[in-house]
């Protein structure tokens, strides 16, 4: 059956929507961007924690790895009821319910004595903090429609980069110079210090975000009628929207695949980065962590080019899948260059910008084809299944270290799993119903 063409809007309609738009991106969009950058800096600090943390508390590579993905196990079984209350409830009081109670538990990470301590914090961090980014997700497709919201995904998920950049010299310099201060290591600060941010914007989400359109006071009638038309042909266009039918889709399972190959990718920047570099000779934290800004503003520059292209030409799929092959790319470089700084370098900066560009490009896939609580569950579901190999990848990175001595078989094994993500987009998911 062919859809009815959309009616003609006048172009002072355009313009009018234009502005809204414009102007409710300048309101919305600081402030998760925001919570995405503390969000982001507290769920993988733990990777500068470890230059000393392994060392105080007798961890071993394997015992680290496994808790760091312990973070994801908690995070995956509370994912999807945790976007169905939010879709319930609104934005503004889940949101914020999250971010308090993830810095709260962050917090406690600077207290524990013992693998079996550190396990346990990891679990509980990743059920304070589930149902967060796809939240976040949910909440720009009700403010956005697709052909508007490329920019404004990466642009939330500029968070990720953004806390590499601001956070790995501020978590160098907290572990260089904090170390011993009341009797506290280095690490213990990090922890403490770095969940002040989400505990502070846990509290201004909860005063300032406005849930849906209809209630925002800053809009006039004219802006919000103009916004909701463009939502509401956007939403003609999904083709899932109950929460049975994302779950038995066979293209969202698919998705799950996708996002479980670039998710290894990223959380191998964000948990061993550190390991990395300071295997190719750097041992001083806050070098360490000047050194990692590098790789991040070179994925922040390539995202929002990636982004921008992305939404000229209306085109997704080679968007996500290109970007996951230089990912590839650049851990393999890593992999043959342990112990060498400048082509470790290199291959990190190429990974990064590969990992972390894919990422919001990702996102426009499902978000074509779901909508209302099938969007809210698809999504919670596509996440929380990708961000297993949060899980998987630390864990196996790490027994692989363990073992090997080395961590060239894990870079490789990373490696694999970005280029079967990358060829699984092109090769299975239809151009037909993501490209718009």
């Amino acid at each position: 059956m062919g859809m009815t063409a959309p009616t003609p809007r006048a172009p002072d309609d355009r313009s009018v929507a234009d502005a809204a738009f414009r102007r409710a991106a300048w309101r919305v969009m600081p402030l998760m961007l925001a919570c995405y950058v503390a969000a982001y800096l507290d769920r993988v600090n733990v990777g500068f924690a470890k230059l000393q943390m392994s060392n105080a508390l007798h961890f071993s590579d394997a015992v680290y790895g496994l808790g760091a993905g312990l973070f994801f196990i908690g995070y995956f079984l509370f994912e999807v009821p945790s976007n169905l209350l939010l879709h319930r409830v609104g934005a503004r009081r889940w949101i914020a319910r999250i971010m308090i109670s993830w810095a709260v538990v962050s917090m406690a990470a600077a207290w524990v004595s013992s693998p079996t301590g550190f396990y346990v914090v990891r679990f509980v961090l990743g059920i304070a903090e589930a149902g967060f980014f796809p939240g976040m997700i949910l909440y720009l497709t009700q403010w956005f429609p697709a052909q508007r919201r490329g920019r404004m995904t990466a642009l939330l998920m500029s968070g990720n980069p953004l806390s590499g950049i601001i956070g790995g010299p501020v978590s160098g310099a907290i572990m260089h110079f904090y170390s011993g201060v009341g009797g506290l290591g280095g690490w213990q600060w990090l922890f403490i210090l770095e969940a002040l941010p989400a505990l502070v914007l846990g509290v201004v989400v909860h005063r300032h975000l406005d849930d849906r359109i209809d209630g925002a006071t800053w809009l006039d009638e004219a802006g919000k009628a103009a916004m909701q038309r463009e939502l509401a042909a956007d939403a003609a266009l999904h083709r899932i929207g109950s929460v049975r039918a994302s779950f038995a889709s066979a293209r969202v399972w698919l998705l799950c695949l996708i996002l479980f190959g670039i998710v290894m990718g990223s959380y191998t920047i964000g948990f061993w980065q550190p390991t990395i570099i300071r295997n190719s000779g750097v041992s001083d934290p806050l070098a360490v962590g000047l050194l990692t800004m590098l790789p991040y503003v070179t994925a922040l520059i390539a995202m929002l080019l990636v982004s921008r292209s992305a939404d000229r030409t209306h085109e997704r799929r080679w968007h996500v899948s290109a970007p996951a092959l230089l990912g590839a790319a650049g851990f393999g470089i890593c992999a043959l260059s342990i112990d060498r700084l400048i082509p470790s370098m290199l291959g990190l900066c190429l990974a990064a910008a590969g990992v972390i560009s894919a990422l919001p490009m990702f996102w426009a896939l499902p978000t074509a084809f779901l909508g209302g609580r099938g969007a809210a569950a698809g999504i919670a579901w596509i996440n929380s299944i990708g961000n297993l190999a949060g899980f998987v990848g630390p864990a196996l990175l790490g027994l692989l270290i363990t073992r090997s001595h080395s961590l060239a078989a894990g870079l490789y094994l990373v490696a694999g799993t970005l280029t079967v993500a990358a060829v699984l987009i092109v090769s299975l998911m239809p151009a037909r119903l993501v490209d718009r």
